[in-house]
């Protein structure tokens, strides 16, 4: 079973100065699914249109031509995103709240019932290794640890999909290697999990399969075996599968 589809999905951005209108093209034409229980990563240079294909997932943007389906009704559904857990690439967590206000407050917005709600959120804050700090304000926090609680609202309601935005941005190796593990925990539990990452080692220890956006298209599609028996990493890979806008070259070095 499917749970994500992207059917020829275009977005184009207009923007209007003078009387002029200025298009940008944020995904040119993505096509690709996501099957029930795997590890889907999501890999690009940047401006390939990774946070772009996101927001088609989740709805908050429409796509210019094409569609974007989960649970096979298309985006945006309200009942959807109910049974969705999303980690946005920037936290932004109110500095005023603790850890544990933050949670509650994602806790109440998803859903859950007042009288189960204590328990869903100590629960989560374990997981996530925060209960220890979640009476802490959140302006006390580190990077780190803002990653965390970010994670926990977006597990706090047993969401079926995981839908995370460069979840390893700014975290130092050992949370990456928690990261990991979380991913780990939640494959175990029958969890379908996609993701975007710049980290090509991050992505080759947990993904099943992975895809390459290159100029707002998927330029290739790879499944593990292929970087796992393939003879060639996933590194050398995802090199031969994309460029760079014309307007950038390599860096070069005089010896």
């Amino acid at each position: 079973m499917n749970i994500i589809e992207l059917k020829g999905a275009r977005k184009v951005y207009r923007k209007s100065h003078l009387g002029r209108v200025k298009e940008t093209v944020g995904v040119a034409d993505v096509s690709l699914e996501v099957r029930q229980g795997e590890v889907f990563g999501l890999v690009g240079l940047n401006g390939a249109g990774k946070s772009t294909t996101i927001k088609l997932i989740l709805g908050l943007q429409h796509p210019t031509r094409g569609t974007a389906e989960v649970f096979g009704r298309q985006m945006p559904d309200v009942e959807v995103l109910r049974r969705i857990g999303y980690l946005p690439e920037a936290t932004t967590l109110s500095r005023y709240l603790t850890g544990r206000e933050a949670v509650s407050f994602f806790a109440a917005l998803s859903g859950i019932r007042p009288q189960e709600r204590e328990s869903a959120v100590t629960g989560i804050l374990e997981h996530v290794g925060m209960l220890g700090a979640a009476q802490d304000r959140c302006s006390e926090y580190s990077k780190g640890m803002l990653q965390r609680i970010s994670m926990a609202q977006a597990l706090v309601h047993d969401p079926e999909l995981l839908i995370l935005d460069e979840p390893g941005s700014g975290l130092d190796p050992l949370a990456i290697k928690e990261l990991r593990d979380l991913i780990g925990w939640l494959r175990s539990r029958g969890k379908t999990v996609f993701f975007s990452s710049h980290h090509i080692s991050e992505l080759e220890q947990v993904c099943d399969r992975i895809g390459v956006l290159s100029e707002g298209r998927v330029a290739r599609l790879i499944d593990q075996k292929e970087w796992r028996e393939g003879g060639q990493g996933l590194e050398e890979i995802f090199l031969s599968a994309v460029r760079r806008s014309e307007r950038v070259g390599p860096m070069r070095f005089q010896p």
